[in-house]
Parts: structure tokens; C-alpha cells; sequence
């Protein structure tokens, strides 16, 4: 038996079996706040647009990578192969830190936001925030078990 199938969870799942793992469950929720942050900063005012736009950015990148190996590991495409546990922590902890960077400029161009906006926009930027920060330790769990699995690999 390889060393990899003895050790019990430090191969990645494939099929339907991805929504029954942990870590893996958190795609599920990775995609849904990803998801809300993409919609509530894209319909939501910012005073500075550099800031919305790198807030966009990571929101739909991450929204779209996630989606994207959700389905590779729906149709088993890394074949167990262990590149793809490299690849899975190389994501997640560069999603965590383009996530943390993106919570930390929202809430600083919500909190600096002037009379100018009306009280709906800021609303909507507050819930960007909320969900940037949900969606950040999403991904800092995901990161760290992925971690945990890839040392164990």
C-alpha cells in the first residue's frame, strides 16, 4: 500500500466525494462569500477606484479558480497524482493573502467614505467587507488543512 493511501486524507478526493472531505467542503462556501463580495463590490461605491478594482479582481479570480478546481476535482482530473496537493496549497495561500489584502483596502475605503454617499452604498460596501473577512478565513482554513495534507503527503 503507498504511503499516501496509508496516511488516510492526504489525497485529494474526486467525484462527489469532494462535498463530504474536509477541507474540500469549503469550496462550497469559498464559491458562495466569493460570490456576494463579487456582486456587493460590484454594485456598491468606493472613493477610491484603484481599491474596487483590486477588490474585483481578487474576487472574480478567486471566484472563477475555485469553480475551476471544484470541477477538476468533481471529474478526477489529478488522478492522485501528488503535483495537485502542491497546486491545491499554492492556491489557497495565495487566495488567503489576495484575500486578506482585499478585506484590509475595502474596510479602509468604507470607513474613510464621505458624506457624498448615500446610506445604502455605504450598507453595501459594509457587507463587502463582512464577506471579504468571512471569505479570507475560508480560505486561511482551507490553506492550513491543505497544509496539514500536503506535509502528510
Amino acid at each position: 500500500m503507498a504511503p499516501a493511501a496509508a496516511s488516510g486524507g492526504s489525497t485529494l478526493p474526486s467525484g462527489f466525494s469532494v462535498f463530504t472531505t474536509f477541507p474540500d467542503l469549503l469550496f462550497i462556501f469559498e464559491f458562495i462569500f466569493g460570490g456576494l463580495v463579487w456582486i456587493l463590490v460590484a454594485s456598491s461605491l468606493v472613493p477610491w477606484p484603484l481599491v474596487q478594482g483590486w477588490v474585483m479582481f481578487v474576487s472574480v479570480f478567486c471566484f472563477v479558480a475555485t469553480t475551476t478546481l471544484i470541477v477538476l476535482y468533481l471529474i478526477g482530473a489529478h488522478g492522485g497524482e501528488a503535483s495537485w496537493v502542491s497546486l491545491d496549497v499554492a492556491y489557497h495561500c495565495t487566495a488567503a493573502l489576495f484575500y486578506l489584502s482585499a478585506s484590509v483596502l475595502e474596510a479602509l475605503a468604507t470607513i474613510t467614505m464621505q458624506d457624498g454617499f448615500t446610506y445604502r452604498h455605504y450598507h453595501e460596501n459594509i457587507a463587502a467587507v463582512v464577506f471579504s473577512y468571512v471569505a479570507t478565513l475560508l480560505y486561511v482554513v482551507h490553506a492550513v488543512f491543505s497544509l496539514i495534507r500536503w506535509k502528510s503527503s
